[in-house]
């Protein structure tokens, strides 16, 4: 994904990354690093240590970095099997811990391959509409790396009419503006989940993510990603939801889950 571009330095389990404008969201006063490019980052950077797939990642989401930050990402590998790798990785700013990401990574030959979650039937990415944003952002923040569609919900404009979701479900899809889709990029959309909150509620509200935990299921190469996006509940003041991610043929790419600060606009 050529979006998240991680630096070498002298230490091999270390890169750095530069948070640019293009990796942050928020009001343009006020860019942070967007949570899945920040995951993401970890991922590349777990991956070139370790030279295996992730398989499962999950993150934790401690503190902002805002623009022309650079972040230095420390990977330690506790364990590396004949197949799997244990493996982890903390994000810094100086001496602020920013976010970590736990993962598993490698891949078993000789095994099944079988799927049943199953894609929901929507239009064609052609005939949905594109997704509009109500809210001040800056032109070139990550939303301008991906081109998202409507293929069911309320998204924008949109979002606060006629009530709360009956199911929780919203649906979109996605493309990278640049790049393949790949692992990188599917924990980026993995974090485009904040984004059914309003739908859910039938307001204009979203979160921040505290969380957000990622499983790769095939590598398929597809040209749109379908975000199958559920809000599960909101309490307390916080969200919880889940995404399955699927490649146009129908194969399950990935499924996500997080919990968010709930944030109602």
């Amino acid at each position: 994904m050529s979006v998240i571009s991680l630096a070498p330095t002298d230490n091999p389990n270390t890169l750095v990354l530069d948070v640019t404008p293009q990796l942050c969201v928020g009001h343009p006063d006020r860019l942070f690093l967007f949570g899945g490019a920040g995951m993401a980052a970890g991922l590349a950077a777990i991956e070139a240590v370790t030279g295996r797939p992730t398989v499962w990642a999950a993150a934790q989401y401690l503190s902002y970095a805002r623009p022309g930050t650079p972040l230095a990402y420390e990977v330690t590998v506790p364990v590396h099997g004949k197949y799997t790798s244990q493996a982890r990785v903390v994000a810094r700013a100086g001496a602020d811990e920013i976010l970590t990401v736990n993962a598993a990574l490698g891949a078993r030959p000789d095994s099944p391959e079988l799927q049943w979650a199953q894609m929901p039937e929507v239009p064609a990415p052609q005939d949905c509409p594109a997704m509009t944003y109500d809210w001040v952002r800056r032109e070139d923040d990550i939303n301008a790396s991906f081109e998202k569609r409507v293929a069911a919900g309320r998204f924008g404009t949109a979002r606060g009419e006629g009530g709360p979701s009956a199911d929780g479900v919203a649906r979109l899809w996605v493309r990278p503006i640049e790049g393949e889709v790949d692992r990188i990029a599917l924990a980026i959309m993995a974090d485009f989940l904040p984004s059914g909150i309003g739908n859910a509620l039938g307001t204009a509200a979203g979160g921040n993510s505290l969380d957000n935990t990622i499983r790769f299921a095939r590598s398929q190469p597809t040209e749109w990603v379908l975000a199958d996006i559920r809000i599960h509940a909101t309490t307390q003041g916080f969200v919880h939801g889940r995404v399955h991610l699927f490649a146009q043929s129908g194969a399950l790419l990935a499924t996500a889950s997080q919990s968010m600060i709930l944030r109602v606009h």
